[in-house]
């Protein structure tokens, strides 16, 4: 599992112009799986998202969590994170888990997520979304296990 967090002022996804999900401070999560994903990396990843402190306590300090400053998530599914481009000019997604694994996954990530008490927005699995955000910082951090 390979999540790109960024923290955001605010951040939504529109999908054929509707917009579908949409947050103001928080993280704005891009979210890929890969074949051997399972329930206990979902768990590992939701702990370590949901207790991250990167939002200032005072200036120059982040001893702040998302949840110390009422802030919400925005997830989005994002398979393209296990492209492979070691050749040629193309990438390849051979990687990343096939559709009929990855989508369980990824709600039940969201869904585990929501259990934590925050409040969870998404885009929509599979789906051709055009993704805003307001980068705050920026502050971006790559998760993988």
């Amino acid at each position: 599992m390979r999540v790109v967090l960024q923290r955001v002022k605010e951040a939504s996804v529109t999908i054929e112009g509707q917009v579908v999900g949409q947050i103001g401070q928080g993280y704005l999560l891009l979210v890929g799986f890969g074949p051997d994903d399972t329930e206990e990396t979902l768990d590992y990843m939701v702990h370590k998202i949901t207790n991250l402190r990167v939002f200032e306590s005072e200036p120059g300090k982040m001893n702040l969590g998302l949840k110390d400053v009422d802030g919400a998530i925005l997830s989005v599914s994002q398979f393209t994170l296990y492209a492979d481009v070691k050749h040629g000019n193309r990438p390849g997604f051979s990687n990343a888990a096939k559709p009929s694994l990855a989508e369980p996954l990824y709600q039940r990530f969201n869904e585990k997520l929501a259990a934590t008490g925050i409040l969870v927005a998404t885009g929509q699995f599979g789906a051709d979304m055009q993704v805003a955000l307001v980068n705050d910082g920026p502050v971006t951090i790559w998760y993988e296990k």
